[in-house]
């Protein structure tokens, strides 16, 4: 039996997992690391942490599956985009990540969109200058760490920091390329006029590849290190929505991806680069050769339930502590006889800013439509419902932007186990929603790609079939479609009406 090694190396912590070559889950270990939030809207890492979790989840693997590591064949990688991992000459890290929900680039993206255009940011990149991006990120270490600017030789996302590390080779995915702002989307390689608009030196930036193909293996000291066999191959592998999207069988057009996690992510492939209009919707490479896919991203869908469940949620947590169970369950139990639109109540999720639709890092959440008759159950409803209604704004625009063929929407992230949430979900967005066998993310979407560039599978459409397969259907309720449908159109006028509060209370911090 042979097996692939998918690495997810994500925000909070490094995964490891192991499947077989019927993409059967042998074995998982996760290993957690810091976040650093050295100034309000700032957001950092240091890549040592990411190295030293991936060595721990790897050997832990090894160990609790007893897997032979002659008999791994492939290791693909994933994990968080637009991370600034900068490097100098002797491959060292020069400072902490700046990491994708880092806001501090909003003068930088001012000034690329300035000096290149937003006709041809769009033309050249397929996307806008947001603050999340890398190439802002580049810019700002230019103005703001001149010592460190000049000692600067290599620049890398932060699963190809891992990648540097298990193999000695410097080497990007196209799918993670896609979200440096520096990436000819349409040619699949890196943009020279953008490199030329920013003075960036193009040599700093490393070869792209395709999510299957081989870019390096596994070198005599990372062996010695991690346990795994020296020569092992690495694919290049894919951003952490890309490699998501393979996880769950998203790879052809009409089977749209919705990732519930920490930030919500609507994914749908194409068969050919498309662009918004207005640049609304991340236009990016698939994982998938001659795949492309648009992409709308919340930054706060989870995470908005976790900021209220950590934030009001005391008495919940210690109730759910006595009974055993997850602190979840105790907070949305509540919510389930809320009425639905929770009898006016809405909740903008801008806990973090937002991207889509509104590319604004001093967006905020609120509440608005509070009376005495609501309760906490109203409260927590709501939240369910704002974060519903965010990722609607992003099929919306799929839709609008020329991607009609939304045959059906597999959910994922820990917010699809909810059936509540699901069925809200399904109703607000007006469409029939899936969840699959595969719950374990982007680092099974990298493994499949470590499958087909081992030769187990011909193509990633073939993994995909063979592996993933449907477990639940959630259908919309038409009863509860007219309600939904006012409180939408509420919700969208809700931005614009607060915008000049949100600019207000920015200035007042002197952000």
């Amino acid at each position: 039996m042979a097996y692939l090694l998918g690495i997810d190396v994500a925000t909070t912590g490094t995964k490891a997992l192991l499947i077989d070559e019927k993409g059967n889950v042998v074995a998982s270990a996760t290993k957690e690391y810091p976040l650093s939030i050295p100034r309000p809207l700032w957001s950092e890492q240091d890549p040592i942490d990411w190295w030293e979790g991936t060595v721990a989840s790897i050997r832990e693997v090894l160990g609790a599956s007893a897997v032979d590591p002659a008999a791994i064949i492939g290791v693909g990688l994933t994990g968080q985009m637009h991370g600034l991992v900068l490097l100098d000459r002797r491959g060292q890290v020069l400072r902490p990540a700046i990491l994708w929900n880092d806001q501090r680039t909003g003068s930088q993206c001012e000034w690329i969109t300035e000096t290149v255009g937003f006709e041809r940011l769009l033309e050249w990149t397929g996307n806008l200058a947001l603050p999340g991006f890398t190439a802002p990120k580049i810019l700002w270490a230019r103005e703001h760490e001149p010592a460190i600017y000049a000692q600067v030789a290599h620049i890398l996302l932060p699963k190809d920091y891992i990648r540097y590390r298990l193999s000695g080779e410097l080497a990007t995915d196209i799918a993670g390329a896609s979200g440096t702002l520096l990436l000819d989307v349409k040619r699949r390689d890196w943009s020279v006029e953008m490199l030329e608009a920013l003075e960036i030196p193009a040599h700093w930036l490393p070869p792209c590849h395709e999510g299957p193909q081989v870019t390096g293996v596994v070198s005599p000291a990372t062996s010695e290190e991690t346990g795994l066999k020296v020569g092992t191959p690495i694919v290049g592998g894919g951003g952490d929505q890309a490699a998501q999207a393979v996880g769950v069988g998203a790879v052809n057009p009409g089977i749209v991806a919705l990732t519930l996690g920490t930030s919500g992510v609507v994914f749908a492939p194409t068969v050919e680069p498309m662009v918004e209009a207005k640049g609304r919707l991340h236009a990016f490479c698939h994982a998938v050769p001659d795949r492309w896919h648009l992409m709308g991203v919340m930054l706060s869908a989870g995470g908005s339930l976790r900021w209220f469940r950590d934030a009001l949620g005391k008495q919940e947590i210690a109730e759910a502590t006595e009974k055993g169970v997850d602190a979840y369950e105790v907070l949305l139990e509540g919510a389930k006889a809320v009425p639905v639109g929770s009898e006016g109540l809405l909740f903008l999720p801008y806990l973090t800013g937002e991207r889509t639709p509104h590319a604004d890092p001093l967006a905020r959440g609120a509440f608005v439509g509070l009376t005495l008759r609501h309760s906490k159950a109203h409260l927590v409803r709501a939240v369910l419902e704002g974060v519903a209604y965010g990722l609607r704004d992003s099929l919306e625009l799929l839709r609008r932007t020329g991607v009609s063929d939304l045959e059906q929407v597999r959910l994922s992230g820990g917010g699809a186990r909810s059936p509540l949430w699901r069925q809200i979900l399904a109703d607000i967005l007006g469409i029939e929603l899936v969840t699959v066998n595969v719950t374990e993310g982007a680092a099974y979407g990298a493994a499949l790609l470590a499958a087909v560039g081992a030769g187990i599978y011909t193509s990633v459409e073939e993994a995909c079939e063979t592996t993933v397969r449907i477990l639940e259907q959630t259908s919309p309720l038409e009863e509860h479609q007219p309600l939904y449908n006012r409180y939408y159109s509420i919700y969208r006028s809700l931005y614009g009406a607060l915008k000049p509060a949100y600019d207000g209370i920015a200035a007042t911090l002197a952000i």
